[in-house]
């Protein structure tokens, strides 16, 4: 069975890689535009402690974050070492003692369902402080050992490498689809037609143009994030939990005594491919507020991404009605780093004429084309 893959994100690197692995001949084709989204992630794995209050619409991905350890167990095993992905802890952070106790409530609650979270405890300033030194003085901490980090470059680069062990080929270009008898056949990228028995399509935010000559509009929209990455020389950063604020905004750190600080959420941006100065401003502002001994560290970039967000907040996965031979791997929005790897297990099912081992109904691209 030969399957074209459209994008070489975290979804499409990972659901090349499981068609791969498990005998499927795969054609991987990227545009390599700017800003795609997993060039652009440090992801925080932990969605456990998500401030979603509807905790049945988090199965997808808890379940994705559960899987992490047994991606990347099979990864080393494949000899895939350098995914950056680590269990470091987090902080949930807040001046407030009551807000403190509320989360600290609920995520104990979270733990008796979802183990994975790990342990939760409550943390004064000064002990907060021990785990993530730059904090601020002033923010106490709900404590939990099972969160994680990974850089989307590293993982994206580890899959791609072991699809392509197991037979995988990439081309780069813009695919489109080729159509015959009402029936998707396959692509034509760079001059080249590559004949296929499916297409997945999962080229994030720029999956809708994909999908365009089938008459299908997801509501997928690029969302602009521009996230920086701070330099402190000489600290070990390698052990250091990541920081939930109550913002949106986050910090995380990697070994290399770097510590990143995001992200702007900024819809309507278009495919806009600019640092600007009020998005620095916004990612400076929420980082030091909350870790102020960040202040003496060096700039040492802002990278920018285009995640490709839904109306509704949800991914879009799933084959179309009248399309089964298309399967779709998009949507993920700020949730791409931990829900794209298990998406990709899942459409690698879907495409192979499993039943997924999820349940995908909230997340089927049919809620969009049934209009």
């Amino acid at each position: 069975m030969r399957v074209v893959v459209i994008g070489s994100g975290i979804g499409g690197a990972s659901c090349a890689y499981h068609l791969a692995r498990r005998g499927a001949e795969v054609v991987v084709v990227d545009a390599n535009e700017n800003g795609a989204a997993t060039s652009a992630g440090a992801g925080i794995i932990s969605p456990w402690t998500s401030r979603r209050a509807e905790e049945d619409v988090l199965a997808l991905e808890v379940r994705a974050g559960a899987y992490y350890p047994t991606l990347i167990g099979e990864l080393a095993e494949e000899g895939e070492d350098n995914t950056s992905f680590a269990i470091v802890g987090g902080l949930v952070v807040s001046e407030d003692d009551t807000v403190l106790a509320e989360t600290a409530e609920r995520l104990t609650r979270r733990a008796r369902r979802w183990p994975e979270l790990g342990e939760v405890s409550v943390l004064d300033p000064k002990e907060a402080r021990e785990l993530f030194p730059p904090l601020a003085e002033g923010f106490g901490a709900v404590h939990v050992t099972g969160a994680g980090r990974v850089d989307g470059r590293a993982l994206r680069a580890a899959l791609l490498r072991a699809a392509g062990r197991h037979g995988a080929r990439s081309v780069t270009g813009r695919a489109e689809l080729v159509t015959t008898d009402g029936r998707v056949r396959g692509v034509v990228v760079a001059g080249e037609r590559v004949d296929a028995d499916a297409v997945v399509v999962a080229a994030g935010a720029w999956s809708p143009a994909v999908l365009a000559p089938l008459g299908v509009r997801p509501a997928v929209e690029p969302q602009r994030g521009q996230i920086s990455h701070f330099g402190l020389s000489g600290t070990d950063t390698s052990a250091w939990p990541v920081v939930l604020p109550p913002s949106s905004h986050y910090l995380l750190a990697f070994p290399d005594s770097r510590v990143v600080a995001g992200a702007t959420r900024e819809t309507g941006s278009g495919f806009d491919y600019r640092v600007t100065a009020e998005g620095q401003r916004e990612v400076l502002d929420h980082a030091l507020r909350v870790a102020p001994g960040l202040g003496t560290a060096t700039v040492i970039e802002t990278r920018v991404g285009f995640r490709p967000a839904t109306e509704d907040g949800l991914p879009v996965v799933g084959a179309l009605d009248d399309h089964p031979e298309v399967v779709l791997s998009t949507g993920f929005g700020p949730a791409g780093l931990t829900v794209g790897p298990y998406a990709g297990r899942l459409v690698a099912q879907i495409v192979l004429g499993e039943r997924p081992e999820t349940e995908l109904d909230a997340v089927s691209p049919r809620r969009f084309t049934a209009r």
